[in-house]
């Protein structure tokens, strides 16, 4: 699987995103992290994604479907769903 297949959009201070990460990591699930921090063009996006909202992370798919502060979980499944897992 490509590192392309998941962006995620967040933060080092964020503790869901922290968990996100780990999760994929565990899961050997590659994916390409964005800093909204480090890159303002990507926080403008994560309020384009969540219609308004600033809430990280976001995950984003490459079938276009996104999570945002995905539970273990929703993640879990959806990574299933994508058969990525």
């Amino acid at each position: 699987m490509s590192k392309d297949q998941i962006v995620m959009y967040g933060a080092d201070w964020c503790g869901d995103c922290r968990r996100s990460k780990r999760l994929l990591e565990e899961l050997n699930v590659e994916y390409t992290l964005i800093d909204v921090d480090a890159d303002l063009t990507a926080a403008d996006k994560v309020i384009e994604i969540n219609g308004g909202a600033k809430s990280i992370p976001v995950l984003v798919f490459q079938d276009g479907t996104h999570l945002t502060e995905p539970s273990d979980n929703d993640l879990k499944a959806k990574l299933q769903s994508l058969s990525i897992i």
